[in-house]
């Protein structure tokens, strides 16, 4: 029992993986022909099936366990990585979107699970969300910086890479179905979300504000940001793109023990720390599409990752703390689904240009942010009741 937390790490890994492989090969499919908003459209189009995904996956494991769920997670994932490889628009839309019901997965049970894992082996619930969040982010990290450097310098670059993504499915559904089951018995008998914790005013005035920003603010910095230098970078642009990710979600990752650490119970003040970085990050975004300096559009992508890993980790904590055990994975669920949102923002960014340019669109990006912000730090002493 006291290791078996890897096992539904192993998962959430590989899920995250799955999910960030493609982000890097974004110059690729620019390269071979497509459009601007057509290609951020398909980095897009797995918000499509995971914030439904993020909704039910934590109501289907309470109902038919973790294990079971996340083994069909993980499956979808290896799926989607066969019809991505097919280089097919169309195909790559439906693995896309298969690629969202497995990260919602992940996300929503495979994050409980771990926590439940961890708590059950004596560590504490703080320590169960920091593990979460770090696989989560070493997948999204390795499968994109594994996927960039393959379709820089290796044959078949738009097949390659997925080809990768299945092998590690495949070994990691072999330790999956070792993976003990976590559910209760009380959590059998609650076959749903109670909105309760959700209604609260620490969710909806703390939380809300901030979700979006998580996934948000990683588009910027890896979607958005090599588009805008990347006549800059000459013939590099595909390994420049995978730097900025890799950059972005290392630094998202070794910030979330200080994230941790920062957390607590009686203020928000993770969750503001996390937004002032990230106002300084848009900043800095804005900054480099003014000069087109990779350089400066390397430290924003830094900035946005620092604040990508605080804000993950404090908003774990704090639905962790408002949810009863048999609501925690449909509550994540709702949390996650929230910082998802975000990640439609290259999109729509992209689609606004045709209106402003990106200096100005950036600009009032920060604007929102610090809005954002002060209303946290406003609502941030809502004090957790002792029921939800």
């Amino acid at each position: 029992m006291k290791n078996s937390w890897k096992a539904a790490a192993a998962a959430v890994f590989v899920c995250g993986w799955g999910g960030n492989q493609f982000t890097p090969l974004l110059v690729l499919y620019r390269q071979s022909g497509l459009s601007v908003v057509t290609v951020d459209a398909l980095l897009g189009a797995y918000v499509v099936g995971l914030v439904p995904g993020l909704l039910l996956a934590g109501t289907l494991s309470e109902r038919y366990g973790r294990k079971p769920v996340l083994i069909t997670g993980t499956v979808l994932g290896l799926l989607a990585s066969v019809l991505i490889a097919t280089h097919s628009v169309g195909w790559i839309a439906v693995g896309r979107f298969m690629t969202g019901l497995a990260v919602a997965t992940a996300m929503a049970v495979g994050s409980t699970c771990i926590m439940e894992l961890s708590v059950a082996a004596g560590a504490d619930r703080g320590t169960g969300a920091r593990r979460g969040a770090l696989w989560l982010t070493l997948g999204f990290g390795l499968g994109a910086g594994v996927a960039g450097v393959l379709a820089q310098w290796a044959p078949y670059p738009t097949a390659l890479p997925y080809v990768v993504h299945m092998v590690l499915a495949v070994v990691a559904l072999f330790y999956l179905f070792r993976l003990p089951e976590t559910r209760t018995k009380s959590a059998q008998r609650g076959t749903g979300l109670r909105f309760a914790p959700a209604r609260h005013p620490r969710f909806v005035r703390v939380i809300m504000p901030m979700a979006p920003w998580i996934f948000g603010s990683a588009g910027v910095a890896y979607a958005i940001m090599p588009q805008l230098v990347g006549d800059k970078v000459a013939n590099w642009g595909l390994i420049y793109s995978t730097l900025l990710t890799v950059c972005t979600l290392g630094a998202g990752a070794l910030v979330q023990p200080f994230a941790k650490n920062l957390d607590q119970a009686t203020s928000a003040r993770a969750v503001v720390f996390a937004m002032v970085i990230m106002s300084g990050g848009l900043a800095a975004s804005a900054v480099a599409a003014v000069d087109r300096s990779p350089v400066v559009a390397l430290i924003a992508a830094i900035l946005l990752g620092l604040a990508y890993g605080t804000a993950m980790v404090s908003g774990l904590m704090e639905v962790q703390r408002l949810a009863r055990p048999h609501e925690l994975a449909a509550l994540t669920g709702v949390y996650y689904a929230l910082a998802y949102v975000g990640f439609l923002l290259p999109t729509v960014l992209a689609l606004l240009s045709g209106v402003a340019s990106y200096p100005v669109l950036l600009s009032c990006l920060v604007l929102v942010a610090l809005g954002g912000t002060a209303v946290i730090a406003k609502n941030s002493r809502y004090h957790l009741p002792s029921e939800v």
